[in-house]
């Protein structure tokens, strides 16, 4: 399941090069999106308990308030297989944090403190507010989330800058150590 895909497809995503087997469901809340379910990240009811083998949220994480991570997380974790992963991506705040690191640039110009904290202005200006960065994390801090949550830390790790992005994978059950290897490798960025 890919939450919050806007545009983006499964072509680019970390799932690319999976097996024609695993079928990309989307979900969004915004309807221009054209999702396969419309909703929040906090009320998967149009998808089956325990049909997912994995969950991806790419930089729409953060735009939950703190009270409603519980709530998504526990979405999260009832659709998904028993198997199954959570691959969470999202701004690192402790490097954002970091005067000496370059600022991101978008394909809608350079990056100003203002759209660091909440998002991109004119995405906020000409979309909708749902973009809008609500909470941040740090490793330690989105892991204590997901460990709360129920699930198991499988891999953490952070792309630098110019990304400035956390990368968590956790399994709704223990796995191996050699499960947690392969899935950094094949879903973390070089």
């Amino acid at each position: 399941m890919h939450i919050g895909c806007g545009d983006e497809r499964r072509k680019k995503t970390p799932f690319a090069q999976v097996g024609e087997d695993w079928r990309e469901t989307s979900l969004d809340v915004d309807p221009a999106s054209r999702p396969d379910i419309l909703g929040p990240m906090t009320s998967l009811a149009g998808a089956a308990a325990k049909g997912f083998d994995a969950v991806y949220a790419s930089h729409s994480f953060e735009s939950l308030y703190p009270h409603e991570v519980p709530v998504a997380l526990a979405e999260f974790k009832r659709v998904l297989k028993p198997e199954g992963f959570v691959l969470i991506v999202c701004r690192d705040q402790q490097a954002e944090g970091k005067a000496s690191n370059p600022a991101p640039v978008s394909s809608l110009g350079g990056m100003t403190p203002m759209n660091i904290t909440v998002g991109l202005q004119p995405v906020l200006a000409g979309r909708a507010t749902f973009t809008t960065r609500r909470i941040g994390y740090t490793q330690e801090t989105l892991s204590a989330e997901l460990t709360r949550a129920g699930f198991a830390l499988g891999a953490a790790g952070r792309r630098t800058a110019p990304y400035n992005e956390l990368w968590v994978i956790a399994f709704v059950s223990p796995q191996s150590e050699a499960v947690l290897r392969a899935a950094a490798v094949a879903y973390f960025p070089d």
